[in-house]
């Protein structure tokens, strides 16, 4: 199993990505886990908080496994994938609970498009995250952009991906892109103590706030879809596939 499951009461449930010496990286096996779950989510009525943290204190989730997803070869092939994560992630963001990603270690690239589909992020003081799709001459393909820009406003994300920048939990924190910083001295209890008010109102409450916050934004869907296809073009790029040759080349 890539993702374990924690039930911590009635109405909470805590899931880790469960890959460490992946650095928790996403694959295909995780991707499959995550529909599982999030179909678990969807139909589990009682629960009304749902967290996910990495296995291990190094890494949240690294992003996309590239040793896993080099095997994608083709345009058609890396829209396909680009759509099963989206699809994931919108059921995410759509769950009638609420949704935390308890950032416990370092999250990059693909791993800050998932933590964005949560309601809400919390993170230990000492992690990393990087924004670091560039330096494989990608650009964010998971609807990552679209969310990034609606936390933190278009300049900065426009920043942060086009330098490729690593930031502290600090600076994330000051730019609103996380809402808690826990102290890191008992991971699970404080993350249980931040949401422990979150689990007083039922599925229905939860329901009609989480739409209601959603309404602002008429063309969201039609932006995140719009991801997809300039992401598979330069997943097919020569630059993105010389470029992640050479990484995996250093790996070995």
């Amino acid at each position: 199993m890539s993702i374990t499951q924690k039930r911590i009461s009635d109405h909470i449930l805590w899931a880790t990505i469960d890959r460490p010496a992946a650095r928790n990286a996403i694959d295909f096996h995780v991707m499959e886990e995550l529909e599982q779950l999030v179909e678990l989510l969807e139909e589990e009525e009682e629960i009304r908080v749902f967290i996910l943290s990495g296995a291990g204190e190094q890494s949240f989730v690294a992003g996309g496994d590239l040793k896993k997803f080099h095997a994608i070869q083709s345009r058609e092939k890396a829209m396909e994938m680009s759509k099963r994560m989206h699809d994931i992630f919108n059921r995410i963001e759509q769950l009638l609970c609420w949704t935390v990603a308890c950032i416990n270690g370092d999250a990059y690239g693909g791993g800050i498009e998932l933590m964005l589909a949560f309601d809400f992020r919390v993170s230990v003081p000492t992690v990393k995250f990087g924004f670091t799709q560039g330096r494989f001459y990608l650009v964010p393909g998971w609807g990552g952009l679209t969310r990034l820009v609606e936390k933190v406003g278009k300049a900065k994300a426009m920043q942060w991906c086009g330098k490729s920048e690593v930031l502290s939990a600090n600076s994330v924190l000051a730019h609103g892109l996380i809402e808690n910083m826990l102290r890191g001295e008992d991971m699970e209890a404080e993350v249980l103590e931040w949401t422990e008010k979150l689990t007083k109102n039922d599925r229905k409450f939860i329901k009609t706030l989480k739409e209601g916050a959603s309404r602002f934004s008429p063309q969201r869907k039609e932006a995140l879809e719009a991801e997809i296809e300039p992401f598979a073009e330069l997943w097919v790029d020569d630059k993105h596939i010389k470029r992640v040759e050479r990484f995996m080349n250093k790996k070995q």
